[in-house]
């Protein structure tokens, strides 16, 4: 009982400590969140480089899409994880492909779904050619309820820029 006490006590502190302040990137960036950041790390953004979107916690998920051929394995950070290090907090998401597609996506997306910005497919590093350098991927691995065409629509590749909106 008293070590369940010392845990719960330690969890409130780390709950309450400020989040640490966004790295700069070292590498090219490849991500930039914009909006309701309160972590940003360059002109009021957050900017993320493949390094620093891979050391944040993700998965792996070996599943079928609309856009492969047979299942693959699509591996990269949580977006949920992407957003709490930027400081991210807001109502939706408006998520930007390169060529201007976009998607608007409710915040809770992120926040409840195991949804992966995904950064590798099959293990190698997406590019522009092959979807990315990013892409939104729906955990469809995990929920087949989620294979509609409402979560395909949402499923933005070539991501370049996420703005957080109230």
């Amino acid at each position: 009982m008293k070590s369940a006490v010392i845990t719960t006590f330690f969890l409130a502190l780390l709950a309450a400590a400020p989040a640490t302040a966004l790295d700069m990137p070292k590498g090219p960036v490849i991500l930039t969140i914009s909006g309701a950041v309160a972590q940003p790390n360059r002109d009021g953004t957050a900017v993320f480089d493949l390094s620093m979107l891979e050391g944040l916690k993700g998965r792996r998920g070996v599943m079928d899409t609309p856009w492969t051929q047979g299942e693959v394995e699509f591996s990269g950070p949580l977006l949920r994880e992407v957003l709490v290090a930027a400081g991210a907090e807001g109502g939706r998401l408006i998520i930007r492909a390169l060529n201007g597609y976009s998607a608007e996506v409710p915040f809770s997306d992120a926040r409840d779904i195991d949804t992966i910005l995904a950064t590798r497919l099959d293990g190698k590093i997406l590019t522009v050619r092959t979807k990315g350098p990013s892409m939104l991927v729906y955990p469809f691995d995990q929920d087949r309820a989620l294979y509609n065409e409402k979560y395909f629509a949402r499923s933005v590749w070539q991501i370049g820029e996420i703005e957080v909106l109230p």
